[in-house]
């Protein structure tokens, strides 16, 4: 059991990022296929308790001044209400928005990110892509996270190494990546949630013993979650806006501890999401990361991988 603990530094700041998401409106969410071991077609969710659940997710950001730009969910895409995959949205040093498409792994979800740069073009977002159509690496957004001097990008059951070579260059960015190895943590974003400048909730357990080191020494005030709390409550695909968390389920020590760093925990059912893989942060995807804010700007970029 891990003791609570007070924070240790009073330079600790809130995440600037978080206060504006896209989501997508589960009108078409289904199980159709297995790509994820959460994933099962005989185990279906229920449609009309999917909607209330995401309406009140949408309602309790709203409540704490986050905007929510809502995207229209495609028949033929079940998992497009994953929003957080659709792309890597950023905005530019100088204030226009860009984002980098999503590269899916798994075809059945790649129609998906064709309906979004729609959307996001026909905003005035400036959109690229790492690869497409099943050439060139796979990039999928769960796996991207801005934190302390870097992109931190997962690598391994989704997103390929050499995207962050190519996220690096592009965006100007120092790229930390992660090597992740566990199937039921297939992205970052269900075993990573930065929560300010100093603190995130992690679990070492998704990835290798390197990366899960190098996360360690990453991020200076860590809440460690266990492999059983990651992948039954889902907690660390939470979202934070400013000292509020929005998360799955909250087990006990682990809302101690958040309430003595300050921060207050809102939990919101989502149990539907979960037969798909997802949760509260694949549900949202943010869109207010801010080159030169939220990340160092680098004139080459830089790719570091931890030592073996």
């Amino acid at each position: 059991m891990t003791a609570v603990t007070e924070s240790t530094d009073p330079t600790s700041t809130e995440l600037a990022w978080g206060r504006h998401y896209a989501v997508v409106e589960p009108t078409h969410f289904r199980i159709d296929y297995a790509i994820n071991p959460f994933m099962d077609p005989d185990v279906q969710p229920d449609p009309a308790r999917a909607s209330d659940q995401w309406q009140a997710l949408v309602g309790t950001l709203r409540g704490l001044g986050a905007r929510v730009d809502v995207l229209a969910q495609r028949e033929d895409a079940p998992d497009m209400v994953y929003a957080m995959n659709l792309g890597l949205g950023l905005v530019r040093p100088g204030g226009d928005p860009h984002v980098v498409m999503s590269h899916m792994r798994y075809p059945q979800r790649r129609m998906e990110t064709g309906s979004a740069q729609q959307w996001f073009a026909g905003r005035g977002w400036t959109t690229s892509y790492v690869g497409r159509e099943g050439v060139g690496a796979h990039l999928e957004a769960g796996d991207a996270f801005a934190f302390g001097d870097a992109l931190v990008v997962g690598y391994g059951p989704r997103t390929e190494e050499l995207a962050l070579k190519h996220l690096a260059l592009e965006l100007g960015v120092r790229v930390r990546g992660l090597r992740l190895t566990h199937p039921g943590m297939y992205h970052l974003d269900l075993a990573f949630c930065p929560l300010d400048s100093r603190r995130a909730l992690v679990c070492p357990a998704a990835l290798d013993a390197p990366s899960a080191r190098a996360l360690m020494e990453l991020v200076p005030e860590p809440l460690v979650l266990t492999e059983q709390e990651a992948l039954t409550t889902f907690a660390a695909n939470s979202i934070v806006v400013g000292r509020t968390v929005v998360m799955p389920a909250c087990p006990t020590r682990v809302r101690a501890q958040l309430e003595s760093w300050g921060f207050e925990v809102v939990v919101v059912e989502v149990s539907e999401f979960h037969k798909g893989g997802g949760s509260v942060r694949c549900l949202t995807n943010p869109l207010d990361i801010t080159l030169g804010r939220d990340l160092p700007v680098l004139a080459r970029g830089e790719v570091i991988t931890p030592l073996e």
